[in-house]
């Protein structure tokens, strides 16, 4: 079993410099009003991920620290959580400190690990069930109810449930699309027309890749053909000789009797036959180049009609490119879009058939798991009930009876439980109502209605003993889970949490001697002079020094006869229940 050994608190509240030290059985923590009981309760909260409020620094600090040594089993889940977040197990015993500045930033260390404060609350889940005022006003909601009671169910609840939250978050998703597909139907159908006509627009050009490109270099070479057929001739005469002028010498002519030259002496030097070999070489290129060039003058369409038809293809193919992309690549890009966009939009009434069919098959599931919940419920509310007012017999409420109210409410759009549409959401269709008759003959009514401060005190205690037997934790801490209770009702809660001890570690704040006398150790905490409380502040009373305590809480006067001899009563009373 865990147990909570040690926390030390620095400048949280008026707690200056302070360590608690716990151990299994029932602990009780005593102490004047004021004097910093409930900053155990809050320094727990901390360590256990709860919010962190700069307001809680002491003045004057920059930071309030709590530090705490918890002793696990390696092999619990607490213990194999933390192992997996790097934190290390110093021989069976978890360290957790938690730092709040003053400035309000907040820092988080497990077994030497600085991690993230969510993980600290991931571990009281494991750890500790800490209660105190705001969780009894918790009680009062029906929503913590209806989670009270599926906790108790356990896994007759929990099946049905995680079936349910399925179908319900999927019914949720086809839902949201049916929707958008519906409401939007004239947008929908808006954009169908578009993307049509400019694939018609673009189907009837016919583009080619890369036509654009073609095509302007086209209607470059023939809007300068004239130019370029004399710039080819003059080039050609100029290689291969003028026809008309048989005197006009050409570089075909004179490269070749330079190569002549050259063979006639090559034998002579091979650096200069090297020389005749490259003159063979340009005699070779030029006659190439002249012949290209008779060729390019011969072929050089220079028909004004079809330079025409170019600039017209050019100019259908531009109306594109002004409406669907930069060039005519990115227009057939758009085209090839739209035309998967368009075959979506026309599948959209086939998509709102498929959703409503699957809608239709939700709902049915979601009725089938909403009743086997009801069922589950309604089961587990009985016993549950019955478990509860055995409970608060043993708190001195012989005559009261808890009962628990599982019903649902009509909606016509809702879904089918017991026969009738009612509403539903995300944990069921259930309204789950806890209800208390204090007494015969008074008719049962919500807690948050019937029941008195202390009445609500120990339905919350015997609620916790419930879940005790069928769910525990390793550790209770409760804060003034006696308030507005008082004499027989105080010793029968003491002795409740006395046996409650016996199964888990139980850490109590109270002002009652009745409740204090059950603890198997009892601390008190005391402020100096200053106002603070320091390390000798919280002491463990034994002996003597615990009846004085439990005599100042009878009777405010702690050497008073009187008081004593009920103090040593209410101790010996307690010894022997025991």
């Amino acid at each position: 079993m865990s147990v909570l050994e040690e926390m030390r608190i620095r400048s949280l509240g008026v707690i200056d410099d302070a360590v608690v030290e716990l151990s299994p059985g029932f602990t009780a923590v005593t102490g004047e009003t004021g004097a910093g009981k409930t900053m155990v309760v809050t320094s727990l909260g901390l360590l256990l991920g709860g919010r962190a409020d700069p307001a809680l620094v002491r003045i004057g600090a920059k930071s309030a620290v709590v530090e705490g040594r918890i002793r696990v089993s390696a092999a619990a889940p607490a213990a194999l959580r933390a192992e997996e977040a790097g934190a290390e197990l110093d021989e069976g015993t978890l360290l957790i400190s938690r730092t709040v500045s003053a400035e309000g930033r907040s820092r988080a260390h497990l077994g030497g690990r600085s991690v993230p404060v969510g993980m600290l609350s991931e571990l009281a889940d494991e750890l500790v069930a800490v209660h105190g005022q705001t969780d009894q006003q918790g009680l009062l909601r029906p929503a913590r109810q209806r989670e009270a009671l599926d906790r108790y169910a356990g896994d007759a609840v929990t099946g049905p449930h995680a079936k349910y939250a399925a179908a319900y978050r999927r019914l949720r998703a086809v839902a949201a699309e049916l929707d958008e597909l519906t409401t939007r139907a004239r947008e929908r159908a808006q954009e169908a027309d578009l993307l049509r006509f400019g694939l018609d627009e673009i189907a009837a050009v016919e583009p080619r890749p890369g036509e654009d490109a073609e095509l302007a270099a086209e209607a470059e070479r023939l809007g300068h053909a004239e130019a370029l057929a004399s710039a080819a001739s003059v080039a050609h005469a100029a290689l291969a000789g003028n026809p008309e002028d048989p005197e006009a010498v050409d570089a075909t002519t004179l490269v070749a009797g330079a190569g002549r030259a050259l063979d006639a002496v090559r034998a002579h030097d091979p650096a200069l036959a090297a020389l005749a070999d490259r003159m063979g070489e340009i005699s070779i290129l030029l006659g190439d180049v002249a012949g290209e060039l008779a060729g390019y003058a011969d072929n050089l369409d220079a028909d004004p009609l079809r330079l025409a038809a170019v600039e017209e293809r050019r100019a259908a193919l531009t109306q594109l490119t002004r409406k669907y992309g930069a060039d005519i690549a990115a227009v057939l890009a758009w085209a090839e879009q739209g035309a998967t966009r368009l075959t979506d939009l026309d599948g959209d009434d086939d998509r709102i058939g498929e959703l409503i069919t699957e809608r239709d098959a939700l709902r049915g599931e979601l009725s089938e798991f909403a009743q086997a919940l009801t069922d589950a419920r309604t089961e587990a509310a009985a016993r549950f009930a019955e478990a509860v007012t055995e409970e608060l017999a043993s708190l001195a409420m012989p005559h009261a009876r808890v009962s628990f109210a599982v019903r649902q409410t009509d909606d016509p759009d809702g879904v089918e439980v017991g026969g009738r549409p009612v509403a539903y959401g995300p944990h069921g269709a259930d309204e789950v109502e806890l209800l208390l008759a204090p007494h015969p003959g008074a008719p049962p009514r919500p807690i948050a209605k019937g029941a008195s401060g202390g009445e609500l005190s120990r339905v919350m205690l015997a609620v916790e003993v419930v879940f005790a037997g069928t769910d525990p934790v390793p550790t209770y801490l409760f804060d003034e889970v006696d308030a507005g209770v008082g004499g027989k009702a105080a010793v029968e809660i003491g002795r409740r949490l006395a046996k409650l001890a016996k199964s888990a570690q139980v850490v109590v704040v109270t002002h009652l001697p009745q409740v204090a006398a059950f603890a198997d150790r009892q601390l008190l905490v005391e402020k100096t002079d200053d106002g603070s409380v320091t390390r000798s502040g919280v002491t463990v009373l034994e002996g003597e020094d615990r009846v004085r305590e439990l005599s100042r809480m009878l009777a405010g006067q702690e050497d008073s006869e009187t008081a004593r001899a009920h103090a040593e009563e209410l101790l010996a009373t307690a010894r022997a229940d025991v």
